[in-house]
């Protein structure tokens, strides 16, 4: 691993020990949990919309979990203001692998992608496409 790997590692426990946008929005557009059993992360998503719910302006996460699921839900938060719900749902693996920057074991994929599928599931209870009883567990 060079230089580039270390640059990564110190960004993810940066966010990891600073997280950002952590919290709950007051009066979200959604808001949604899930969880990833094999780790013991636990992630809530708060989401708020523009007026014609197409635009992501906000988003926060509160939960609790390895370094892996709270510094990916922190990048995210970043990473989905200004989006659209479209863009949200687009978004797969590798684009969370990629956004963190290293090498992501089999085991901690699940931990990297909480946040993804908590905020894409969280959109489709919004559209009425999910029940909204229906908790995400990780399952990739």
């Amino acid at each position: 691993m060079g230089l580039g790997s270390d640059m990564y590692r110190q960004q993810i426990l940066d966010h990891y020990k600073n997280p950002r946008n952590y919290g709950e929005l007051e009066d979200p557009d959604f808001t949604h949990v899930g969880e990833n059993p094999s780790c013991g992360d636990t992630i809530q998503i708060d989401v708020k919309l523009d007026d014609a719910e197409e635009e992501i302006e906000a988003m926060r996460f509160t939960g609790d979990g390895c370094a892996i699921s709270m510094a990916s839900a922190s990048m995210l938060s970043e990473r989905l203001h200004g989006m659209t719900v479209d863009e949200l749902d687009a978004l797969d693996t590798d684009d969370i692998t990629e956004m963190l920057g290293v090498d992501i074991s089999p085991m901690r994929v699940k931990c990297a992608v909480l946040g993804r599928q908590v905020a894409q599931d969280g959109s489709k209870i919004h559209r009425g496409e999910l029940d909204p009883d229906d908790r995400t567990v990780t399952e990739e």
